[in-house]
């Protein structure tokens, strides 16, 4: 008696909680259905509620019921993505726990069969023969989706044998590291070939050091670690988020100087960080020679001055500016501390440093101006200004003079080529990015462009965009790398552009016109009242844009729940594609301003005529707040507009329900964030990163495979390579292997450039968000490759200070 009580209990639940279940799948269905959405929510729902109400009154008929239930989600699930896992696992993963439950003894033993209560075995295998069949199908479908390739593309690139060094390459010693990009040439190639695919595995730590530099309390959420170190004769260079600037001996990691440029730091800054310095000699680049430091460092600072050091002692180069420092804020509109600073290295040509500015984003519309300027490198005598707003107008601006309001900026690094006399910058837009009807003809010209200057004058060369009209934050990040092309017609000299969205402009860096072709497409119309889209825009015919835009089927969660929530959100947002315009409905946007390619850039073998890249995908999701509603919200919550006046910070950070970019000053506010589902995972399925190879000389992407493990993004430190998202970007050598550090989980990793394939990896003590680069030291004869694991605080990756180099084992 008392059995036959329990199991009618545990029927009861069991039913119960099945039919819960069906009834809230139900309601997200009827509402994915008005959304023009699948049906089959709706009638597993409907399946999933009978078999609750079945279980309940014991009829072994739930489990024929639902054995359809678990052959009807196969067979859609299959319809819809074919046999790809992870997706397959998203759709099938609680039915298939439920068919498991429903079998087992406690369950089928209480089924009433010919009148009794409770069920001989043989009973209730007869009845639960069909949702075993059924479960025996859906694991076989599961197994065969866990062997199938997806995703990847393979390949392989003609690697021509290096069989010796390249000297001084770019003007570099080759056993040297000179510019963020190695050269200025910003290839991120280095000639060295002691590490290669035979040997790569027998790396190990040779040495580490920790900088100190840690976050603080009043440091902003995106405090990061994204330097890229210097070596220049038996010394690295590097720089902190605080702006420390520090030198370790090559071989030993060893701390030689430190610098503190005792930091005024402004609560109102959005980024905190430094991705490297500049290095300048005067006797290797040709230029004028100064006394007081003939070799010199120049660290730009959160402050916005730009600092030069020498790198022997660490000691301010006095003859520099005002005792080695020029003051950035001069010719500004007006000084707004945390508004306007410099993240990414000037560059240091032969006789000038020329820098550029963060300008922050979104905060309100009259914000610095985003002007370019040279100063003499020797004094810090202001030589020329370029600003985007007032173009031709190159001459340094007089006393009483100002530059243009909000121009568009340029906050990553630049690439030079000395012997064409140009400097190619990579553009961002004018803030706010969501927004442009203020913007005027002359701001539109420049805006998400690289742009071609004189070195000696600033006068503009040429111009080539790669956005009009941009409204989607798609500024170029990534630093354009220079390389001769050889082609049919003979070898062009050329500048390979990554962009956020994913294609790659490959142009003669003489004039800006396209080497691989260019196409101006028709794209979505229809932004917001007061504003306009460009008709078209520019798609080049070397891309790593989705040939498809992102579907319903597309959709992803840890379940079918919220994966369910994923595709509602999905259908009720504004989607025709790339380009779709913002929206007080809320547009989804992909490639997302995180872009497919962002400050990372890519690297170029500039012999073997290859590239290797670390794509991302992720969606995000944009909607516009009117200004009313964005200021009553502002007001009930006591957010002060700086507009009011300009010369006071923020008084607060906009909260959430403003939007995480207020605006101030146009008609909306905007909530920028990824496309994520309830559970903090993205809505789009995995992959969402890869590592790329790419045949420069045809204009074609080789291979893809998918790159890093969900072990440091997961509740679960589980190792599945599910393809993750990096920021930062790769190194590659003509030992034939790339280095990369940038995913969000914390591992260096090498590939053999030719397949793309995995060689080897090491752990890292915290995120790895910065591009590594790699030198050999003179005392011993080795090849060092370098990693900063610093975390990233916008990312969520462990925080940390460290600076580790491998090399092969000494002889």
């Amino acid at each position: 008696m008392q059995n036959s009580t329990n199991l009618r209990l545990v029927m009861w639940i069991s039913g119960g909680v099945i039919l819960l279940l069906g009834l809230i799948l139900g309601i997200g269905g009827v509402r994915l259905i008005t959304l023009g959405g699948s049906w089959y929510y709706v009638l597993t729902a409907l399946g999933l509620v009978l078999t609750g109400m079945l279980l309940i009154l014991r009829r072994t008929l739930a489990l024929w019921l639902y054995a359809l239930v678990v052959l009807g989600s196969i067979i859609w699930a299959i319809a819809e993505i074919g046999f790809d896992w992870w997706p397959l696992a998203a759709r099938g993963d609680i039915i298939f726990i439920i068919g498991l439950y429903l079998l087992m003894p406690w369950i089928t033993h209480g089924f009433q069969i010919r009148g009794e209560s409770g069920a001989s075995p043989a009973a209730w295998r007869g009845a639960g023969l069909p949702l075993a069949v059924a479960l025996t199908i859906a694991a076989v479908v599961g197994v065969i989706a866990m062997v199938t390739p997806s995703h990847d593309r393979e390949g392989q690139l003609a690697m021509s044998p290096v069989t010796e060094t390249q000297a001084n390459y770019a003007g570099v010693p080759d056993g040297d590291w000179r510019a963020y990009g190695r050269s200025s040439y910003g290839d991120r190639y280095s000639p060295l070939t002691q590490i290669t695919p035979g040997n790569v595995n027998s790396l190990t730590v040779a040495w580490d050091f920790h900088t100190g530099d840690i976050r603080q309390p009043t440091d902003p959420v995106e405090t990061t670690y994204e330097v890229t170190p210097l070596k220049i004769g038996d010394t690295l260079y590097l720089c902190t988020p605080h702006d420390f600037v520090i030198a370790l001996d090559a071989e030993s990691g060893q701390e030689r100087w430190r610098y503190d440029p005792k930091l005024d730091q402004s609560r109102s800054l959005q980024h905190l960080t430094c991705r490297g310095v500049s290095y300048h000699t005067a006797a290797e680049q040709g230029g004028r020679s100064s006394g007081d430091c003939p070799e010199r460092l120049f660290l730009p600072t959160a402050d916005a001055r730009l600092i030069a050091l020498d790198p022997k002692t660490g000691k301010p180069c006095s003859g520099f500016g005002d005792n080695g420092t020029v003051d950035l804020w001069p010719g500004m509109p007006e000084k707004q501390p945390g508004y306007y600073y410099s993240t990414s290295p000037p560059v240091a040509t032969r006789d000038l440093v020329i820098v550029a500015g963060n300008v922050s984003d979104n905060v309100n519309v009259r914000e610095p101006s985003g002007v370019i300027r040279a100063y003499d490198v020797n004094t810090g005598r202001l030589v020329w200004n370029w600003d985007s707003g007032n173009p031709e107008q190159t001459e340094p601006i007089g006393e009483g003079e100002h530059y243009t309001w909000t121009s568009p900026n340029s906050w990553s690094v630049a690439s030079a080529d000395e012997a064409l006399g140009l400097i190619y910058i990579p553009m961002g837009n004018q803030t706010p990015d969501q927004w442009g009807a203020n913007r005027t003809e002359t701001v539109e010209r420049f805006s998400s462009s690289i742009v071609a200057l004189d070195i000696a004058t600033g006068k503009l060369r040429w111009v080539f965009q790669t956005v009009h009209h941009d409204l989607w934050d798609m500024d170029i990040g990534s630093q354009p790398s220079l390389v001769d092309l050889k082609r049919p017609e003979g070898t062009v000299p050329a500048l390979v552009v990554p962009t956020k969205r994913g294609d790659i402009y490959v142009l003669d860096r003489r004039t800006g016109k396209p080497i691989i072709p260019v196409e101006e497409r028709p794209v979505p119309q229809g932004a917001i009242e007061g504003d306009w889209t460009a008709k078209t825009q520019p798609f080049s015919a070397l891309t790593f844009l989705p040939k498809d835009p992102i579907k319903e089927s597309d959709m992803w969660g840890m379940t079918m729940f919220d994966q369910l929530v994923c595709r509602i959100k999905f259908r009720a947002l504004r989607y025709e594609g790339i380009f779709t315009p913002p929206s007080i409905q809320g547009s989804l946007v992909f490639p997302g301003n995180f872009g497919i390619f962002d400050w990372g850039g890519i690297a170029v073998d500039p012999v073997r005529q290859v590239a290797f890249a670390n794509p991302d995908y992720m969606a995000f999701v944009d909607r516009l707040i009117s200004r009313e509603t964005a200021q009553a919200k502002s007001d009930s919550e006591d957010v002060q507009d700086p507009t009011a006046h300009v010369q006071s910070p923020r008084a607060a950070p906009p909260s959430q329900e403003i939007g995480n970019n207020p605006n101030y000053g146009a008609p909306y506010a905007a909530d920028l964030r990824p496309f994520l589902s309830p559970l903090g995972l993205p809505c789009q399925a995995p992959p969402w990163g890869y590592v790329a190879g790419m045949d420069l000389r045809k204009g074609k992407i080789v291979y893809m495979h998918k790159n890093g493990t969900i072990r440091d993004s997961a509740p679960v430190p589980l190792p599945f390579k599910m393809g993750v998202p990096s920021l930062g970007g790769p190194v590659i050598t003509a030992g034939g292997v790339a280095f990369l550090t940038s995913t969000l989980d914390y591992y260096i990793r090498a590939y053999d450039v030719a397949t793309g394939q995995q060689l080897w990896q090491s752990r890292l003590p915290a995120g790895g968000q910065a591009t590594p680069m790699t030198y050999r030291s003179e005392k011993s004869g080795r090849q060092f490759v370098v990693a900063v694991a610093g975390g990233h605080g916008s990312l969520g990756t462990k925080a940390g200070d460290a600076v580790i180099a491998y090399a092969l084992p000494a002889r």
